[in-house]
This record gives structure tokens, sequence and C-alpha cells, in this order.
């Protein structure tokens, strides 16, 4: 039965670069994710866009002299055309700055507020005696009051992920300046998360399918108890406030760009010629189950603070799954924006192909722990994986056929048993990295799909057709015929992971277009075999040297 899925993907700040860290965490797991159901025939929207309406962004333009929307559209340009040379499929990838995004937002605002789920109240504040304006979060940096990390902002700890408020951090700087902030009162509105405590604990319980990480980190933050949230700031950049008398403040970041996932739908369903389409993935009453893909550090803006806007709002439909990831770092340490600390996406794409970093992000995913990227393991995983076990296979299978069987595929003679127990390993194959994607196990899917073509090396070497040519042409024929069938089928297999090679190895036999179904395919003898060339190159010593010597050199 046809599913409809919601894959729902974080923006990222249209302030930088993103790093490789961003892609692993976020993007390639819900590329993959859209583009498996997709190939399933499941009805799938993915929607995303650039948040540039963060401190981020206006930080930036103050420490670079120019608008916060200079910076905005630049970056915006950017993540577009890293997306695009990366393969990330989105069905609408826009941004916070049009006017759709702000009417919705501001919409959500003002149902909440009507409701009594928003209230105003005058609170301290950090302002800047230096540069004479109050402090948003990201302007103000500090010991965290958790677990002490130094360099904690006002809004959240990177380190240990925890919410928090500027007021709370200890020995707390001006991060345009570096004076020490003082305190003073200001009026602002916030969201009354303790309204939805009960409601948000069932909810959470609940969701057995969610990864532990994710649960029981929100349910200690239940634990801890909700209190009222600031939903609005001292700043001129931003969504404004659909009340009057407020022109100098904006709606806070984190709550408009949560609300981005719905704007986002509602463009989209615009842009189709059917306005209304966009509830079949959010009406509350309907089967919809919505994905949100996201790093650790966004936990508490999906699990907590977005439920709880949707359930104050009503009529919408609640996450189904928050695969969120935890990270993965560069070389033993976390990737790192102020130190440069990096492998930035649009200087790897400028110089690399796309798809071997879709297949050692899949198999370094940080799912359930952190894990780690380094350059010695970009080779070591494309050489003797990706290289030897895939893409040898399908060339030397393919140049065989292109040479011996005149340049077309050959027709086979009477399977036998080791035909046999090969092509009957196909379904399995599906039905396995399948279940794994649907869990978002993307490195189990990977790996799963690698055995399969294990399983075909280790046939086409006990079959060796290049003996068997000498002795028994129709027995090679069968050989080769049962192994293009085989890769036909990886070929299906790689497809959410590997989407351009996938493409390319499709044009050698004439199977260029998107496969029809998520199963396995049929090449029929006779079809033409032409243009075969290696998919993948191995990675030498002196790539890896260059790139570990580029580290720090190159700034995003």
């Amino acid at each position: 039965m046809q599913e409809t899925i919601l894959v729902a993907v974080a923006w990222p700040y249209a302030s930088g670069w993103p790093h490789l860290g961003h892609v692993a965490g976020v993007y390639l797991p819900a590329d993959i994710f859209a583009r498996y159901h997709r190939l399933k025939g499941n009805r799938v929207l993915m929607v995303s866009g650039s948040d540039e309406h963060g401190t981020p962004i206006t930080v930036r333009a103050d420490q670079e002299g120019v608008t916060p929307q200079e910076i905005a559209d630049r970056y915006h340009e950017v993540l577009v055309s890293c997306w695009e040379r990366l393969g990330i499929s989105w069905d609408l990838y826009t941004r916070t700055g049009t006017p759709n995004h702000r009417e919705v937002a501001q919409e959500m605002f003002a149902d909440l507020f009507e409701k009594g789920y928003i209230e105003s109240a005058t609170t301290d504040h950090l302002f800047c005696e230096t540069d004479e304006r109050f402090l948003p979060d990201r302007y103000v940096e500090g010991i965290c009051p958790n677990c002490g990390f130094d360099k904690a902002r006002g809004d959240q700890c990177d380190n240990c992920g925890r919410p928090l408020d500027a007021l709370e951090l200890a020995n707390p700087v001006c991060r345009l300046c570096g004076a020490t902030p003082v305190v003073r009162a200001s009026e602002h509105f916030f969201l009354r998360l303790q309204d939805f405590e009960e409601q948000l604990r069932e909810w959470v319980e609940s969701r057995t399918n969610w990864r532990p990480n994710v649960r029981n980190f929100t349910l200690g933050l239940l634990d801890e108890g909700l209190r009222s949230r600031p939903i609005t700031r001292d700043i001129s950049w931003g969504v404004p406030i659909p009340l009057d008398g407020y022109d100098e403040k904006r709606i806070y970041v984190w709550f408009e760009a949560v609300c981005g996932y719905l704007s986002a739908s509602i463009e989209w369903a615009a842009s189709t010629g059917d306005p209304e389409a966009w509830r079949r993935w959010w009406d509350s009453d309907g089967d919809s189950k919505p994905f949100y893909f996201l790093g650790k550090d966004n936990i508490p803006f999906h699990t907590i603070i977005w439920p709880a806007i949707l359930m104050g709002r009503g009529g919408l439909r609640l996450p189904y799954d928050i695969p969120a990831t935890e990270y993965l770092n560069f070389k033993g340490e976390q990737f790192s924006r102020g130190r440069n600390w990096a492998v930035w996406l649009p200087d790897y794409l400028d110089r690399h192909r796309a798809d071997p970093l879709r297949f050692v992000l899949c198999s370094e995913m940080p799912e359930t722990q952190d894990n780690d990227f380094s350059w010695e393991t970009y080779q070591q995983r494309i050489n003797t994986e990706l290289v030897a076990t895939y893409g040898n296979l399908v060339h030397r299978v393919l140049t065989f056929a292109a040479k011996n069987f005149n340049g077309a595929v050959p027709e086979p003679g009477e399977l036998g048993d080791l035909e046999r127990e090969l092509l009957d390993q196909l379904q399995p194959a599906f039905e396995e990295v399948g279940s794994e994607i649907e869990r978002c196990r993307f490195r189990a899917a990977l790996k799963a799909a690698l055995k399969l073509c294990q399983q075909a090396n280790g046939y086409l070497n006990e079959r060796a057709p290049w003996n068997q040519l000498k002795e028994d042409r129709a027995a090679a024929a069968t050989t080769i015929w049962t192994a293009i069938q085989v890769i036909e089928s990886l070929r299906r297999l790689f497809w959410p992971i590997l989407p351009f090679s996938s493409q390319e190895l499709g044009t050698f036999y004439g199977e260029a277009e998107v496969p029809a179904s998520w199963a396995p395919g049929q090449i029929p003898a006779g079809r033409s075999i032409a243009g075969v060339k290696p998919l993948f190159a191995r990675v030498d010593d002196e790539l890896v040297e260059e790139e570990n010597s580029r580290i720090g050199t190159v700034s995003g």
C-alpha cells in the first residue's frame, strides 16, 4: 500500500559554507531516505530551505560590514549549488525570506497568542554598553552552567546539547567586541511550554520507534520540567511580530524556522497548481508519516518546541520519527567554523565527484554515536569497498561482455545451481536494504548492498568465465548474463546512495532512467553494451597528503 512520507530536513543557516559534518548528519540521510521511498512508490514530499534570519547571519554581516540580506543572498546561492552538485533531491528548497514563510510564521504566532499559549512579560536581558544594543542569544558566549563548556552560546550549549538562556551563562561576553554585557529589562513574548508538558510526555513515551538517544534526551528535558521560553528578541532582522507596537522586535528564529517545514510545504503545493495539496502530509486526521532529519544539537527544537507549537495550533500532524544523528568529527575533533577545522563541501565538490563522498559518509554516518572522518578513512573505504568490491565487479563483467559477446548481453543457457542460488539472493537483498533504510539505519543498508557485491564476486571467481570461454562458450555466456542481472539489481540498490554513478552505469546498457520500482530488474539478452568505463577511481597516497595539507587553508 502506498504511504505518504514527509521528509522534513533541518534548515541550514545562510551564513557560511556547509561542511561534511552537516552532510553526514542531516542532508545525506534525508536524501537516501527520500530517494528510497520514491523508488518504493510512496508519496514523498521532501522540503527544507536556507534559514536567513538566524543570528549567525547578522553576526557575520556585522563582522563584514555588510547587510544581513547580502550575507543571506550570498550563502543561499552557495547552498543551492552544493545541494545540486551533491545530488540532494528536494521537492522544494526555499528560504525563510519569502512572503509565504513570513505569513505562515506570523499566522502561527497569532493563533497561539490568541489561544493564550503566548504571553508577554518584561524580563532581564543582556545589553552591550559598548555596542549600545541588546544582545540576541548568538551574540553572547560564556560558560555552560550544566557541563562547564566555556564556548556555550546564549541559546544552547554545543557540548551537552542543553537549551539555555543567555542569563544562565557564567562569565558572558559580547561576541562582537568582547565586552562584558550588563542586565537590562525589555518586554518580550514567551511560549508557555509548560502548558504542553503532560501532553508532550505522553506523546514522547509512546514513540517507541525513536532512536534511544533522541527519546531518552527528550524525556530527560521533560523530567527537568518545562518553562516559558522567549519567542521574540530585540533585533530588526527577521519576521516582524504581528502585533502593533513592536516594530523593533522580531520573532525568534527558533520559532519561525521550524514553521518553515509547514511554510515550505504550502509553497510547494502552490507551485503545483493545487494549493491544498500540502494537507495530504499535514492534516492530523490523515495517515502520513513525517520524518525530521537533523543533528543532535537540534533535538529539543524538534521533540519539544515544534511539537508544542503543533499541539497548540491543532489539526496538524506530529512527527512520526526524528532520527537525529550524533556528530561526525574530523580527525578526532569537532568540525569548527571558528577554528576553520573542517572539510568544506563547496571546496570538495569543486575538485571531486559527489558519489565517492556520499559512499564514505554513508559508511561513517554517526547514527547513534559520534563517528570520525579522515582522508585516510576516505581512501580506505573507496579503495577496498567502492572500487575493489563494487566498481571492479561492474567493470570486469561489462567489459568482458562487450569484448567477447559482440558488444551485447549474451544469451544464457540453462541455469545451474550456482546461478539460481545467486539470483535467489536478489529479492532478499531488496528486502534487507529497504528495511534498514526505512529504520534509518543507512550504514546497515550500505553493508547489506555490499554483501550482495561480495556474493557476486565470489560467484564470478568460482565460475571463472575467462576460463569457461576457452572450453564452453555457452557456459561463459550464462555466467556473464547472470552477473549482469545482479549488476542491474545492484544499480537499483545503490541508487539512493550513489545516484550519479547508478545513472551512469545504466547508460552502459540502456537503462539510464530512474528505476521503475524497488525490485530486481532484468536486462534482456541482446541488449547493447557500449561506452563502458570505470565508475570510480582509486585514491592514492598523494591525494591524501594533498588533502591533509589543505586543512585550515580554505575558509568557509
